[in-house]
């Protein structure tokens, strides 16, 4: 009985790290998206803080990726940046690979 309940305990640590480092990839990658999409933008470095930091607070509106995608295309068109939505879907992937990489170095 120990044995089921020391595995269970480790399943559940396992999920608690996975999730963890999920999160932390997203954000991640998030604040990467939005230093990319500030330089098209040709924002200053002050501004391209502040704007990261808003991309990455644009996930917490609703589940997945949409509104990240949504933020950051409609902020573009807004600044006259020639990118589409399959651009800014590019440009995340690529982020996300980067990140991972990132936090995998930072380990």
């Amino acid at each position: 009985m120990t044995d089921f309940k020391d595995r269970q305990k480790g399943e559940e640590a396992k999920f608690a790290m996975d999730e963890d480092t999920a999160f932390k990839v997203a954000a991640r990658r998030n604040r990467l998206l939005g230093q990319w999409a500030a330089e098209k933008m040709s924002l200053n470095q002050e501004e391209t803080d502040s704007y990261a930091k808003a991309v990455v607070q644009a996930d917490f509106e609703e589940a997945g990726d949409e509104d990240v995608i949504r933020k950051v295309l409609g902020d573009l068109t807004t600044a006259g940046v020639d990118v589409d939505e399959a651009g800014v879907r590019a440009a995340l992937e690529d982020m996300t690979v980067e990140a991972k990489r990132q936090l995998m170095s930072d380990s």
